[in-house]
């Protein structure tokens, strides 16, 4: 059994503790006899999408106790879970709360995530919650338990992948964001040299111990070095967010370029239900730009002639372009982006392009304006939402053909303002 402490025991933090407890429980009054509902027990399964979970898959078991009585000593008895592997998310919470009657009273709030070993049909068991309460002075040990929750964990149908095979890692999450730095840039290092790589994988909703291993990055004419690869857990009001660093030292081998591929991702996106694809970006080792002063050779200067035509030019230009895009900042989707929509193209895919599209608009807010306002890509994209979200049987927009067009550059729609030059021989009369 766990005891609330006294404020004479310890310092610091367990004095804290203490004082808060004691200012929570002290304004509720002793009730001569426990009535029914006055401690309550509610066990939650929050299911990612309202659909069974798969095997491996993350769910959090909200725990919530709500008691009328002065909590003297309480315990948390916890079923075997013997189908689930599971961990505590963060402290047990306490605080007051006010019922829908006026009264005062205590809740508890603990959270649990489980991950189901297997398909099938289970039930999680009864929590129960010992406490120790003052009945008009007299200590009172009573039992509150949870009702049972049915517990389905679906079986994966897919062609591949899935929870059970060993390649591609399984990962079940909410999002997967991949961070790529270089130091020193790898178009700049020769041979000989050492450039270091760290890849941060963020994933929201799974916690660390299900991130995937060190991904390979092996090409010919490189020799690359692993680092340590360090995970933790950050534990946020929407749920855990899960973190992984990998890291090589990376050493070219030729004087050539050496081209590295991208490196793919598959995860399953536990709100929408379907398969997605984060990337590792591809880059070259060497070919860049030369990163010594001696290698830079001094710019010719130009002569004066020279230099004032090409001023006259410029200004020319500049003339030209007022009234059509000066000003106006050209937006275009990131490579992450594009290649994602293009993939999903190849492979025939509307849901898995319809993901892609919905990312790339979250990314690119102003852009997906832009898109919007022209009718012919308007019409596509509303076809493409046919297709997905409509009946059966819906035409498919060109898949290959609508990521191309979403892949060019488009300038930003022109807000109405003031003329940009004013009258040369000033206002009319």
């Amino acid at each position: 059994m766990r005891r609330v402490p006294s404020p004479a025991e310890g310092g610091g933090k367990a004095r804290a503790w203490s004082l808060a407890v004691i200012l929570l429980l002290a304004p509720l009054p002793a009730h001569a006899e426990i009535e029914p509902g006055d401690l309550t027990l509610t066990v939650n399964a929050e299911f990612n999408g309202n659909s069974p979970p798969f095997a491996r898959e993350m769910v959090l078991l909200k725990i919530h106790g709500v008691y009328k009585q002065p909590i003297l000593l309480e315990e948390v008895v916890q079923p075997t879970l013997a189908n689930f592997s599971w961990t505590q998310l963060g402290r047990d919470r306490w605080s007051k709360t006010k019922l829908p009657d006026g009264q005062s009273a205590i809740a508890f709030d603990r959270t649990v995530a489980v991950f189901p070993h297997h398909a099938g049909e289970f039930v999680i068991e009864p929590f129960t919650h010992k406490l120790t309460v003052n009945d008009v002075g007299e200590r009172r040990i009573v039992e509150v338990r949870s009702t049972p929750i049915p517990f389905p964990v679906a079986a994966w149908t897919a062609a591949g992948g899935g929870p059970d095979v060993k390649e591609p890692w399984w990962l079940p999450a909410r999002d997967v964001a991949v961070t790529d730095s270089w130091s020193p840039d790898p178009e700049t290092v020769k041979l000989g040299e050492t450039t270091r790589r760290i890849v941060t994988l963020e994933v929201q909703g799974m916690v660390a111990e299900g991130l995937p291993p060190r991904p390979v990055m092996r090409t010919r004419g490189i020799l690359t070095f692993a680092g340590p690869v360090t995970r933790e857990t950050l534990l946020t009001p929407s749920g855990p967010v899960a973190r992984a660093t990998y890291q090589w030292d990376v050493r070219p081998g030729v004087s050539e370029v050496i081209p590295l591929d991208a490196i793919a991702i598959p995860w399953f996106d536990t709100n929408t239900r379907t398969m997605r694809e984060a990337e590792i970006p591809a880059r070259q080792i060497g070919g860049g730009l030369p990163d010594r002063e001696g290698d830079r050779a001094p710019p010719p200067v130009p002569s004066p002639l020279v230099a004032a035509a090409a001023a006259l030019a410029a200004f020319g230009l500049g003339l030209a372009l007022i009234g059509y895009g000066a000003g106006r900042p050209r937006l275009r989707l990131s490579g992450t982006a594009r290649r994602a929509l293009n993939r999903a193209a190849r492979a025939g895919d509307p849901a898995g392009f319809r993901a892609a599209l919905e990312a790339a608009r979250r990314e690119a807010p102003e852009l997906a304006r832009t898109w919007q306002a022209r009718p012919d890509l308007a019409a596509r994209l509303a076809d493409l939402d046919r297709a997905v979200f409509g009946t059966a049987g819906a035409p498919v927009p060109d898949l290959p053909a609508l990521a191309r067009a979403l892949s060019r550059p488009e300038f930003s729609a022109a807000t109405p303002g003031p003329e940009r030059l004013a009258p040369l021989d000033g206002p009319a009369a």
